[in-house]
């Protein structure tokens, strides 16, 4: 069978996305296609070059990227190499780049940027201390709600990186990425992990369920990821990502914890954050010392993506906590369409 017919076969695939509502021409543009069989012209929308991390942006893009994943339910599978879809990807790629390097310092000194990662700011660390110290429960799911667009990935994006690298960086990177998908037991990997500790604070456990709930400064953590893993040439600046969640990532969760236990939690929400506490300590070392380390050594030009790949993580993970913290200290919900309380 050739034709629209076989291209439509077999994409009501239960594992995949549901597709969400736009929120602009872009975004609605893809949604349109995506409807419909892949292969014809496609005339899309400009991409506003002064808003890099708006709404209709960041959803168009993570719908180009979706396809590379998990799918999208009743989408063609053929979508995800359809070149009308990649031009726009491509245009909505280089705006969100330009956008991250035109906020970002920049610089080649990779030692510093990850030394620094370990000095907590004074006043506080974001929102997992404002959760440990004071949150309230209704807070606490709403940021679960907003991480779920990350740890329904979890790992998966830094997966791409791994054919381009080699030896001592590339050994090393799988060993971490061995932990994250549970070491061979598939109720251990991280994401499931992540779909019981949702299960525990009784929402929804569905892939990308709450999408449409999720705001754009969510979804531009995730899209990085993609960014940087789908292109070889950033492979320095995906490195640099994983390194920087690895080495912020253990202190977080402890925080994490002690909120969780002090909102009496269910254990399979404190057991996520536990379990990243001890091996993530473990995988900072790892990162820092025989990924990084071995990528400098082999391709020390890389220096400045690496930089890049620890400032945006660091900038986009800041946007999405003022996000959270201004709604909060309104008293008002922070993402799209509010949980019950």
């Amino acid at each position: 069978m050739t034709g629209p017919a076989a291209a439509l076969r077999a994409v009501h695939d239960e594992g995949a996305a549901p597709l969400p509502q736009p929120r602009g021409p872009l975004s609605a543009a893809v949604l349109d296609a995506l409807r419909s069989p892949p292969g014809g012209a496609l005339r899309w929308p400009e991409v506003p070059r002064d808003d890099p991390f708006g709404e209709d942006v960041q959803l168009a893009l993570h719908l180009c990227y979706e396809p590379h994943y998990r799918g999208l339910r009743g989408v063609a599978p053929s979508w995800e190499w359809d070149p009308e879809l990649l031009r726009l990807r491509g245009r909505l790629e280089q705006t969100f780049l330009d956008g991250l390097r035109a906020h970002v310092p920049g610089g080649a000194d990779v030692a510093a940027e990850l030394d620094e990662l370990l000095v907590e700011p004074p006043g506080g660390a974001g929102l997992s201390r404002r959760l440990a110290e004071e949150g309230e429960w209704w807070q606490m799911r709403e940021y679960l709600v907003h991480r779920s667009v990350y740890h329904h990935k979890e790992a998966d994006p830094h997966v791409w990186v791994v054919p381009r690298l080699h030896g001592r960086a590339k050994a090393s990177l799988v060993a971490v990425e061995y932990d994250e998908f549970g070491g061979g037991r598939a109720e251990r990997v991280h994401a499931r992990l992540y779909v019981d500790l949702l299960a525990g604070a009784g929402l929804e456990t569905g892939y990308l369920h709450y999408l449409d709930a999720t705001p754009a400064p969510a979804l531009a953590v995730v899209n990085m990821m993609s960014l940087f893993g789908l292109h070889r040439g950033l492979r320095g600046a995906l490195v640099g990502h994983f390194a920087a969640a690895e080495t912020t990532t253990a202190p977080s969760a402890r925080r994490m914890v002690r909120a969780l236990e002090r909102m009496g939690a269910h254990p399979d929400c404190v057991f996520f954050y536990s379990e990243h506490i001890e091996a993530d300590a473990v995988h900072e070392q790892v990162m820092r010392r025989d990924v990084v380390g071995g990528l400098l050594e082999s391709d020390p030009h890389l220096a400045p993506d690496i930089v890049l790949g620890v400032q945006a993580t660091g900038l986009l993970e800041d946007r999405l906590s003022r996000h959270i913290g201004s709604a909060w200290d309104e008293g008002r919900s922070s993402l799209r369409t509010p949980l019950p309380r």
